[in-house]
């Protein structure tokens, strides 16, 4: 199963880009793509459709497009499609990090839910969505 994270541009400002990647690595899961570059509007509107018209809509599309993001695409082999994202999510954490249980990313790293450091695919349909946002086939690795 294949899904894409986004560490955001707090993430990124902040210099956490290897202590979140080694997150997932430590866990065994692969990393077939890894891109830092920044998020066109486009793109983020995109990305970010299915908040479109709420009222922190406009705040989303400037700040993911604020500075340099990490995009990647992550493998999670060993599980089924569902268990992976849940896997993924919980390693990421809870939306608000005051709700996220520190272990997390967004637990032991983000400070409020406007800058939360990390997007995670929420589920199959939302992976196969978002992935060809960021990366064209080619551009993956399988090992």
């Amino acid at each position: 199963m294949r899904t894409l994270i986004i560490i955001k541009p707090d993430g990124v400002r902040r210099g956490l880009i290897g202590r979140i990647i080694g997150r997932f690595e430590g866990y065994g899961i692969k990393i077939l793509g890894l891109k830092i570059l920044n998020v066109e509007k486009e793109i983020a509107e995109k990305l970010y459709k299915v908040h479109k018209g709420k009222p922190f809509f406009s705040h989303l599309m400037e700040y993911i497009t604020s500075g340099p993001v990490v995009v990647a695409v992550l493998e999670v082999d060993r599980l089924e499609a569902e268990d992976a994202i849940k896997f993924i999510r919980k390693v990421v954490g809870a939306t608000n990090p005051l709700e996220a249980n520190m272990g997390s990313i967004r637990g032991d790293y983000g400070m409020d839910i406007d800058e939360n450091i990390i997007h995670a695919s929420d589920s199959e349909k939302s992976a196969d969505y978002e992935i060809p946002l960021f990366f064209k086939d080619d551009d993956l690795t399988e090992y």
